[in-house]
């Protein structure tokens, strides 16, 4: 891998605190970044500061991003300590258990939908003015496979992440006149602490079924690696993807064939 990839780019990473924003965060540090680390668990998102330790230069924001006053205080915060604002990293999001349409409950339905999408249209809606103004930026929204292909009892999260991938085409065209690119990635079953949380039952059960439900369908036949998503993440937030925007990058082992 070409080494100084993001050199002289700050990038802010929510989700930062697990699984594919924290590897995102250690491969964006590695990478020459300096990053914002944005999680609602500060502990978390400490962790990965201590992780990432000299490897680069971090700032921590707790942050409730389907909150409207906590993303712009952690805009903020990212602009007064940095000024310019080069990537944006959505990896924060939530599960939601196989449910029947007709038991979701409200508040339930809220809360993916709040987390999964709303977040980006806050995160994006208070960044971007900063964007305009260096006209150029990247912003990467982590979608998943269930945004284009559904699975029954998983209602709400397939139409968040669905709602994830129209906003990023829809920002992506709005955007290029600004030089502002954006891009999406559709994870495929990842092997994250999240994966377990769609599933019910004690831990035994869980591990069965994650390979039926899970990893028997991906034709590769592995899980998805956090670190596949934040390389993934790390082309589409470098020089090298200059010329791609509105793209909706499949990193799933060939499940949505």
């Amino acid at each position: 891998m070409t080494a100084g990839l993001l050199e002289g780019k700050t990038a802010i990473i929510t989700g930062a605190g697990s699984g594919m924003g924290k590897a995102a965060a250690k491969v964006f540090a590695a990478q020459g970044a300096k990053v914002v680390l944005a999680d609602l668990n500060r502990d978390a998102a400490n962790l990965t500061a201590e992780e990432i330790g000299q490897a680069g230069e971090v700032l921590v924001v707790q942050t409730d991003v389907g909150d409207d006053e906590s993303v712009q205080y952690l805009i903020k915060e990212a602009v007064d300590k940095y000024k310019n604002l080069d990537v944006l990293l959505n990896c924060a999001g939530v599960p939601q258990f196989f449910t029947p349409i007709e038991e979701m409950s409200i508040s339930e339905w809220d809360k993916i939908m709040n987390v999964n999408a709303k977040s980006i249209f806050l995160t994006t809606r208070h960044l971007v003015p900063h964007m305009k103004k260096m006209r150029k930026g990247s912003i990467i929204n982590i979608a998943s496979i269930a945004g284009i292909r559904a699975r029954p009892g998983l209602n709400a999260y397939c139409a968040s992440k669905g709602a994830a991938i129209m906003l990023t085409k829809a920002l992506a065209l709005e955007l290029a006149p600004y030089k502002i690119r954006v891009n999406a990635i559709n994870p495929g079953p990842a092997e994250t602490p999240m994966l377990g949380k769609f599933l019910p039952g004690d831990e035994e059960k869980v591990e069965e079924d994650k390979k039926k439900i899970f990893l028997d369908s991906v034709p590769l036949g592995t899980l998805i690696q956090p670190e596949d998503i934040a390389e993934a993440a790390l082309y589409l937030a470098s020089d090298l993807a200059k010329a791609v925007t509105g793209e909706i990058m499949n990193v799933d082992g060939g499940r949505g064939i």
